[in-house]
């Protein structure tokens, strides 16, 4: 089981999200750190990081040496707001 990384931007913003949404992202997380990359991930050109989506929200990842799960960004997937954050991130 992998051990998992999440940024304080993306706690702090799951923090704001009604409890069903947060349960369903935290279902997810799970979900990757028992399995690694599922079949609905998908890896993102020209980046070394993964997406991965649950209703409106998603979730970009990494894998690092088979151990650890890094989440640097959570977002709304609708408004493209979380590839502007990645793009700050790289």
């Amino acid at each position: 089981m992998l051990k998992v990384q999440i940024s304080k931007k993306s706690q702090k913003f799951l923090k704001e999200l009604p409890a069903k949404q947060q349960n369903q992202i935290a279902l997810k997380i799970r979900d990757l750190r028992q399995n690694g990359h599922g079949a609905d991930s998908i890896h993102l050109k020209g980046s070394a990081w993964y997406r991965v989506d649950i209703g409106e929200y998603r979730i970009i990842y990494d894998i690092e040496d088979e151990e650890l799960l890094i989440i640097p960004l959570v977002g709304k997937r609708n408004d493209g707001e979380v590839y502007k954050k990645l793009s700050r991130l790289e």
